[in-house]
């Protein structure tokens, strides 16, 4: 089992900046790769970025690239997310989930290649 406990949401205007923190626990963090998805109002969980276990990839969605950057700090057992230049397109409820596989290279896009998931933190941002 893991626990994901996401923080760092709020109220922020257009052009501003927020960082999201997900702090995890139960499983071996560093063996597992991360990822942040997003869901808004009447639309489907969609991929905002991803990490692999090591650190060493990443991956974005097309309309984060430039603006956001995950990130984690594997002696903290926790990720982030920096997001810059924030757009009202971008209001939604973050999630940080972990992967299934473990010790792996690669990044994942899918949400059925993750296996666990916080409980949400909510983002929105005013035009």
């Amino acid at each position: 089992q893991v626990q994901l406990v996401e923080s760092g949401g709020g109220l922020v205007q257009a052009g501003g900046s927020l960082r999201l923190s997900c702090a995890a626990s139960g499983r071996t963090f560093s063996s597992s790769a991360m990822g942040w998805f997003r869901q808004a109002p009447g639309k489907e969980r969609e991929f905002v970025a991803g990490i692999s276990s090591g650190g060493g990839s990443t991956d974005y969605a097309d309309s984060v690239k430039g603006r956001f950057t995950i990130s984690r700090e594997n002696a903290k057992n926790t990720l982030y997310l920096q997001m810059n230049n924030l757009k009202p397109e971008d209001t939604a409820v973050y999630y940080c989930a972990a992967g299934i596989i473990l010790y792996s290279r690669a990044v994942y896009k899918q949400r059925h290649e993750y296996a666990y998931w916080g409980q949400g933190t909510q983002v929105t941002v005013s035009s």
